[in-house]
């Protein structure tokens, strides 16, 4: 039996309203079938345009077995290639971020310009056409400033996220803000289970102190919305669309993203340690700092929060059955002075608490899925109604990938 029925073969027999079978959550030949399916596959978040803000600037991507270049071209567009060179496959940027005014392999210093195109290769004869060499084109796309590659031969629609984004997110110009600090953890855990832990809060009082002073646990906040008409989520709605900040909740017709904008814990304006504001100066066009967080999420890969005085993105890449990368990134108003208007000591630690936290977590998690005793459990209606939404999800896409029987009117 092939890998692919191996995997129908645990679809078929998971129970709705239960964690999934064993072997989704650890067994190698599943991860592979994951990878192929959805990662390769969909859009996933890997950061912002401000990230190359000037021509030349780029960054590197691992997704699975493929390493990306992200750059900006001199006509300011910005580009994804993948990072291996046509001549003899060395990588051409070997570190996560850089500038340069060309792309030049390491190996045997051929030269390609920010759009890809081969400009230089010594020695190749005259029968060589460099026009037949350049970097081969990854998808990307960006919305509201968020920076979205897509390896698939063919890349999913697009436009309507990226209106969505342009909407909801647009207000807080995240393409005009900076980059204050970056994080990556490794959780030794499966992919699904980081982002399982994610969707839920049922476990937050219990193990993040530090996010409870400004982060509420209502169920409503974090699960499939609906909680939508929640007295105090409503009220939050209100103030903050009548401050021109689109807040209502929105999800995809295939579920794969949302955005709501949820309130913080009493007075609390930003994710700190008191609770208070973490940069003096709000981004964007926001107006009022009390905006709580607009929350979005968009599988297999990221959850997101975007408030008054901060714009955070969380993006996870799976390295292995069993491991996972985590990568966490702090933009503040591009005009905010580190050591005036916000401090690293400031900024950061209610998430690095958290997201340490949420690691120790993930990683028991596992460690119990790996012992035969497990079996599939009862997720809680009342505080895990997300993280049942995002298995569904999850489970109805490969599904439909594996048979080719479309599942939602639209995607």
């Amino acid at each position: 039996m092939s890998a692919q029925s191996d995997m129908l073969a645990h679809l078929m027999r998971r129970k709705p309203g239960h964690t999934l079978p064993r072997e989704l959550y650890r067994d190698a030949d599943m991860y592979d079938v994951d990878m192929e399916r959805i990662w390769y596959r969909d859009w996933l978040l890997v950061g912002s345009v401000a990230e190359v803000p000037k021509a030349g600037n780029h960054m590197t991507v691992q997704i699975g077995e493929y390493s990306v270049i992200v750059v900006r071209g001199t006509d300011g567009q910005v580009r994804a290639f993948h990072n291996s060179c046509r001549h003899r496959g060395s990588r051409i940027c070997q570190t996560a971020k850089g500038s340069a005014p060309k792309l030049v392999c390491p190996y045997h210093q051929w030269t390609y310009d920010l759009d890809g195109r081969l400009q230089w290769a010594r020695d190749m004869g005259p029968d060589f056409d460099p026009a037949q060499h350049g970097l081969k084109p990854v998808h990307c796309r960006e919305a509201a400033g968020i920076l979205f590659l897509s390896l698939a031969d063919e890349a999913p629609a697009f436009d309507a996220l990226a209106e969505a984004a342009k909407h909801y997110a647009g207000p807080h110009k995240l393409s005009e803000c900076k980059l204050a600090h970056e994080t990556t953890i490794i959780e030794k855990a499966n992919w699904k289970l980081v982002m399982e832990n994610n969707r839920e809060c049922y476990h937050c009082s219990g193990s993040h102190p530090s996010l409870c002073v400004s982060f509420d646990d209502n169920p409503n906040i974090a699960g499939d919305g609906s909680g939508k008409d929640d007295p105090v989520i409503a009220a939050h709605l209100r103030k903050c669309e009548g401050a021109g900040l689109p807040s209502s909740f929105l999800i995809a017709p295939n579920e794969q993203w949302r955005f709501v904008r949820v309130p913080l814990l009493g007075d609390a304006v930003s994710y700190t340690m008191d609770g208070g504001p973490s940069c003096e100066k709000l981004v964007g066009d926001v107006t009022i700092r009390d905006a709580g967080s607009l929350l979005f999420f968009h599988y297999p890969n990221s959850w997101n929060h975007f408030l008054g005085d901060v714009v955070m993105l969380f993006s996870m890449m799976p390295i292995g059955p069993q491991e996972t990368a985590v990568t966490t990134k702090w933009f503040v108003h591009s005009d905010a002075v580190e050591g005036t208007d916000y401090t690293l000591d400031r900024l950061t630690p209610v998430w690095i608490h958290t997201n340490d936290e949420d690691r120790a977590i993930v990683e028991e998690n596992q460690r119990g899925i790996n012992s035969p005793a497990y079996e599939p459990g009862p997720y809680s209606a009342l505080q895990e109604s997300g993280v049942a939404q995002f298995v569904d999800w999850y489970c109805e896409t490969m599904t439909s990938r594996l048979t080719g029987r479309a599942l939602y009117a639209a995607e």
